[in-house]
């Protein structure tokens, strides 16, 4: 009796499968053969109007699921392999610092090389060590020193000018006296005029060019070179250019301010000359600029520069 069943049912069920195909059958030919505003077509609209939402839920939720998939990967990453990643990164990082920083040596040092071949200098190139805070004071050290060559009294130039003077060796070090400090005295003279002066330093690191005889011709934006009088400074060697003029040139009281051609503060490496040439014209203007807007600060140090001199 159980087999009469089984057997029944699976008659009913191919009988309906085979109805099911013909329904199917007439459905599509009936679709096929009626009108854009027919009933399957209308009946298609509004399913595809009701499916269309949960389908687009249905993608994003999928999407999250992936997503969360994901971050669940790597969450359940080894922290050997985290630490891997952690050390690589750190490494480039270290290596990009390392490459910026050759980069600068290297534009620092063209700029040496630069002014080195236009003062056919004979000399050694050393680095900055050292630097003073003291205003009464205003030196840096160098890592050259007796056992290179170097002797007190000689000039000391970075890539746009002469910065100062050698006071003191050891076999591996000097200490360099700046033009700016209130101790400093360089014979100089103007570049176009030849007229003779001292470019002193002051409290405040300010340069001033003293001891001009009254009624020389002077005028903002003179080149100051060094005039090898004395023997101080080699001739010839770039100091700054003058940014300032106050007081009348008749009564020899002017106060003349100097911007220096180099600044010092940002100083990495030095040229200690031995010797140069004393023939060379300089013809570029100097970088460095003075606020001339402000006279206070200015007449403060040229009062303290005059004083020493």
């Amino acid at each position: 009796m159980a087999r009469s069943f089984q057997e029944m049912g699976s008659r009913i069920s191919s009988v309906l499968l085979i109805v099911f195909l013909c329904i199917s059958v007439l459905l599509m030919v009936c679709f096929s053969r009626e009108g854009e505003d027919g009933l399957l077509h209308g009946l298609q609209s509004r399913f595809l109007m009701v499916s269309t939402p949960i389908q687009t839920i249905g993608a994003y939720a999928g999407a999250g699921i992936e997503a969360a998939q994901e971050g669940a990967a790597d969450a359940s990453a080894s922290e050997e392999t985290l630490s891997a990643l952690r050390d690589r990164n750190e490494e480039l990082t270290n290596l990009l610092t390392q490459a910026e920083e050759y980069r600068l040596e290297a534009e620092r040092l063209r700029g040496l090389l630069d002014i080195k071949d236009a003062y056919d200098i004979e000399g050694v190139t050393g680095n900055v060590i050292g630097r003073s805070s003291d205003a009464w004071n205003q030196t840096i050290t160098i890592d050259v020193g007796s056992a290179n060559g170097v002797e007190n009294g000689m000039s000391v130039m970075g890539p746009n000018g002469v910065i100062g003077q050698i006071i003191s060796t050891s076999p591996g070090s000097s200490v360099v006296r700046l033009l700016s400090d209130p101790k400093s005295g360089a014979a100089a003279m103007v570049q176009s005029s030849r007229t003779d002066g001292v470019v002193r330093g002051s409290l405040t690191g300010s340069l001033y060019l003293t001891n001009v005889e009254a009624g020389s011709s002077l005028a903002v934006g003179d080149v100051i070179l060094t005039s090898g009088l004395g023997g101080s400074y080699i001739k010839g060697l770039l100091i700054g250019t003058i940014v300032r003029i106050d007081g009348s040139p008749t009564d020899g009281m002017q106060s003349i301010l100097v911007a220096a051609n180099e600044e010092v503060s940002s100083l990495e490496e030095v040229i200690v000359v031995f010797s140069a040439s004393s023939d060379v014209t300089v013809s570029t203007v100097p970088k460095a600029s003075a606020d001339t807007s402000s006279s206070g600060e200015g007449d403060e140090a040229g009062n303290q520069a005059g004083g020493e001199s």
